[in-house]
């Protein structure tokens, strides 16, 4: 008896296509954290009989923010997968694959944008990208050569909103005619009809008179 075979050419119960996990690298880190956790109840009861205030877990440690605010360049883009549709491989793993939003920066997943845009406008995204919350100044050219592009970018839209009014004048025209030429159509039809009808009744009341001067009155009966 032959066994069956799988969608991707393999026996039905043959299943090295799953993920390979290391179980001694896996045991190592639990062995590490709880080490770790450990050691910090330990110096926490001695912080408390001390009467200082225990410590918490510690953070990963960033390196110091060197920039300024700095003001995102592109979009961000958070309607581009809105209305489509996504094959997710793993939904419990992390990276760019994942439905919602990731930050490259912080290796995070995000389900929803309001979450997404809290977490990029964090300190703690701020500080894995070297910057801090305070904003630069803004020097007085700059502020006048922001407003002279914002003035040209308005004239630039409003140019492109308007339009040429005789062109509409005719297309508005050229519409009333096809209306007026619809409804003439219309009216002729149905005078048409109105002749064809006429005509057809004209023809049966000829027919009757000439068969009453031919003699012949009709087909009922004669008995009395």
């Amino acid at each position: 008896m032959t066994e069956k075979a799988g969608a991707y050419g393999t026996k039905a119960g043959d299943t090295d296509f799953r993920k390979k996990w290391d179980k001694e690298e896996y045991a190592e880190r639990a062995r590490k954290k709880d080490d770790e956790e450990r050691s910090r109840m330990q110096d926490n009861e001695e912080r408390l009989k001390q009467g200082k205030k225990p410590r918490k877990a510690p953070k990963e440690d960033l390196p110091k923010p060197t920039e300024l605010m700095k003001r995102r360049e592109g979009s961000l883009e958070l309607d581009k997968n809105l209305g489509k549709t996504m094959v997710v491989q793993n939904p419990g793993a992390r990276g760019p694959g994942q439905p919602g939003f990731f930050c490259e920066a912080c290796n995070r997943n995000y389900r929803d944008s309001t979450g997404y845009l809290d977490h990029i406008n964090s300190k703690a995204h701020l500080r894995k990208l070297g910057q801090t919350t305070r904003v630069e100044r803004s020097t007085l050219e700059q502020v006048r050569a922001r407003i002279a592009y914002l003035r040209e970018k308005t004239k630039e839209a409003s140019s492109a909103k308007a339009f040429d009014f005789d062109q509409r004048l005719a297309e508005v025209k050229a519409k009333e005619d096809a209306r007026r030429a619809e409804k003439k159509a219309q009216k002729e039809a149905q005078k048409e009809e109105a002749r064809l009808a006429l005509a057809k009744n004209a023809a049966v009341d000829g027919n009757d008179e000439m068969a009453k001067l031919m003699g012949f009155g009709g087909f009922g009966s004669t008995k009395k």
